[in-house]
């Protein structure tokens, strides 16, 4: 599972929210898809790059993910880098593009048991959900000091640094 942090929290959501309200979303075309919206939060690039570079080598998301090598200068394989540097792993990006993360599937409770991977409501459930699901894991790796004297002092040690 990916690693918890704000930055890929923050795409997820937006990415789902963007498909929610609207912007082309096309499970077939690369940078319009699943992983492509992901990609457009976590890269600069755009829809059209991303589909443009992954047409360059052959198959979907999950072909090119299972291909990726990292020191290619292939621009694929770096939109797959900055996504892996996002905290992702390369089984999340298989995994959002067919929505089958089981984890997520249970976390989003009777909803999660029928998806499918090219609807647009579906994508953007799971990706809500694994938004929360992350962010729930993020919230439980904080652990807060006994007494609040000593957080304030730690609290301020950060602010200053």
């Amino acid at each position: 599972m990916a690693r918890p942090n704000i930055k890929l929290i923050k795409a997820i959501r937006t990415a789902a929210i963007k498909i929610q309200e609207g912007t082309h979303y096309q499970w077939g075309h690369m940078g319009g898809c699943n992983c492509g919206h992901l990609a457009q939060e976590l890269t600069p690039y755009s829809k059209r790059e991303i589909h443009e570079y992954a047409m360059r080598k052959s198959g979907d998301w999950t072909d090119q993910v299972e291909d990726y090598c990292g020191t290619t200068e292939m621009p694929m394989d770096e939109i797959i880098s900055s996504m892996m540097d996002s905290g992702l792993e390369r089984k999340d990006m298989i995994d959002l593009e067919r929505l089958k993360n089981q984890e997520v599937r249970r976390f989003m409770g009777e909803r999660g048991m029928k998806l499918y991977h090219n609807s647009k409501e579906d994508v953007v459930n799971y990706m809500l959900a694994w938004a929360d699901l992350l962010e729930e894991k993020l919230l439980n790796k904080i652990n807060l000091p006994a007494d609040i004297g000593e957080f304030d002092s730690i609290y301020e040690n950060q602010l200053t640094q």
